[in-house]
């Protein structure tokens, strides 16, 4: 709406100064639409023309009748269509017809619902970027569940995405609530369902056992419907912009500790969507009465699987290599898995505890495994060399095996680490292959490198060392102040 005496201002600039209608809109500041019913109408309306037979007219009601039946099909299939039906005319033609006559898309329509206190858990999983590990990259994902009624978030970074992982989560997320919900309601990945069709839905068998163990329904979201599960969509949205946006995580254990503050601290404090007056803390307290209680002991969730001992004793798991006793080389035993321990059995009896490795292609070795299999092969021990850099290098066989793997002279690589030992000394060489294994890289150049950045800091002075034919003498420096007088 403007004024009469701004209405007068925009007809002189058109009628009398003959400025464009764009230009007098954008100099006032007013929408091009005020100009437009200011000025008004400029003359009569125009003649309508008689419609003139075109060529589609025979075919159109043929394509109302497909567009009807086939709302989605492109101009072109259509257009085909009709020239196979004798149709002469252009594309362009038929295009401005099919825009014109094509049915709107129906937009689905939603009920709002709330949950009963306890009756539902929303459970998805959120890609938040890498993370490096010795010997190269993973991939670091956020699993997350959400109470349906009073929202509360537990969340947590993991690395693998497996149906144990799903476990080891869903176990500790009802530890941490105190209590489980009715149902569990999943997206439809193959680490929760194994096949469905229709309502018929088959589920991981580990899966199975952990919810009748806990008397928890599980269930599925119709396949392409995210709207089914719209409060832990909401929730990894709101932990990306609130939590992980311009956050470096240094580790998992490190991201974990930083999130599960973050959960406590600020996610629980934030106002309940829908009691406005209220916090999530707030109505979780009323719901937590509502929850399942939990058995006790909890299920394991643990990996459990047969594994080969291979000629070398040592097992593969997840990219990585495991020792055990020389003893059980070429048998089978059962690996049992956590996401922080690797133990071998063999049959009730543990033959080793490793600590888990999230890295790649890594060996984990105790050092026990390795003198029992050096006790009975005299040739294969290693040299004086070898064993001063074991000495005071505890990871230096880790680059020695990678060094093999490469082909490279093994006595010339030992004497040259031995070099740099002696001239950088044992602390600055420790930690120099330290962060060359971190880094996934084993090239002896970079050692070096990595010894005098580590070096530089702590101002190490290298010994400097002269022959015996340059004499210890004090030099004096000639007096420079006659120099002018000559």
């Amino acid at each position: 709406m403007i004024d009469r005496d701004q209405a007068a201002e925009i007809r002189r600039y058109f009628f009398a100064e003959h400025w464009k209608k764009g230009t007098i809109a954008s100099q006032l500041g007013v929408h091009p639409d005020v100009v437009e019913r200011a000025i008004g109408p400029l003359g009569p309306e125009p003649k309508a023309r008689p419609d003139r037979p075109r060529l589609l007219d025979p075919y159109v009601d043929f394509i109302d009748e497909v567009l009807e039946r086939y709302p989605k099909l492109v101009s072109t299939r259509i257009y085909d269509m009709v020239v196979d039906r004798g149709y002469a005319g252009s594309l362009r033609t038929l295009t401005r017809h099919v825009a014109k006559v094509r049915p709107a898309p129906k937009s689905e329509v939603f009920l709002r619902t709330e949950r009963l206190p306890g009756e539902q858990s929303q459970v998805d999983w959120g890609h938040v970027g890498k993370l490096r590990v010795p010997g190269g990259e993973r991939a670091l994902w956020v699993f997350v569940m959400v109470l349906a009624y009073s929202r509360a978030i537990w969340a947590e970074l993991v690395f693998d995405l497996s149906v144990h992982s799903v476990r080891r989560s869903l176990s500790r997320a009802a530890q941490h609530f105190g209590g489980a919900t009715r149902q569990w309601l999943f997206d439809n990945p193959k680490t929760i369902v194994l096949e469905r069709q229709g309502d018929l839905i088959r589920y991981q068998p580990d899966l199975l056992a952990l919810t009748a163990a806990l008397h928890v329904q599980p269930r599925l979201c119709g396949v392409r419907k995210p709207q089914h599960k719209g409060g832990v969509e909401r929730a990894i949205r709101y932990l990306k912009e609130r939590f992980f946006a311009a956050r470096l995580i240094h580790s998992i254990e490190h991201g974990n500790a930083e999130l599960l503050r973050f959960l406590e601290e600020i996610a629980m404090k934030r106002p309940h969507p829908i009691q406005r007056n209220r916090t999530v803390a707030d109505v979780f307290e009323d719901e937590k009465t509502h929850l399942l209680a939990l058995p006790d002991p909890m299920p394991s969730v643990d990996l459990l699987t047969p594994v080969a001992v291979d000629k070398t004793a040592t097992v593969r798991f997840d990219t990585n290599r495991y020792s055990v006793p020389p003893a059980h080389a070429r048998t089978t035993l059962t690996l049992v898995a956590s996401d922080t321990e690797v133990r071998l059995l063999d049959g009730a009896e543990a033959v080793a505890v490793h600590a888990r490795n999230w890295g790649r292609r890594q060996l984990v070795e105790t050092p026990e495994h390795r003198a029992e299999i050096l006790a009975t092969k005299p040739a294969a021990r290693p040299g004086k060399g070898r064993e001063r850099l074991l000495a005071v290098t505890p990871r230096i066989d880790e680059l020695l095996e990678l060094w093999v793997h490469e082909g490279r002279n093994m006595g010339s690589m030992v004497g040259r680490t031995l070099k740099l030992l002696d001239l950088y000394g044992e602390r600055v060489l420790a930690r120099a292959v330290d962060a060359l294994l971190e880094r996934g890289s084993h090239d002896l150049g970079a050692l070096a490198v990595l010894c005098d950045q580590v070096r530089r800091p702590q101002r190490v002075a290298l010994p400097l060392e002269l022959g015996d034919h340059v004499p210890d003498r004090d030099v004096i420096p000639h007096d420079l102040g006659d120099y002018d007088d000559e």
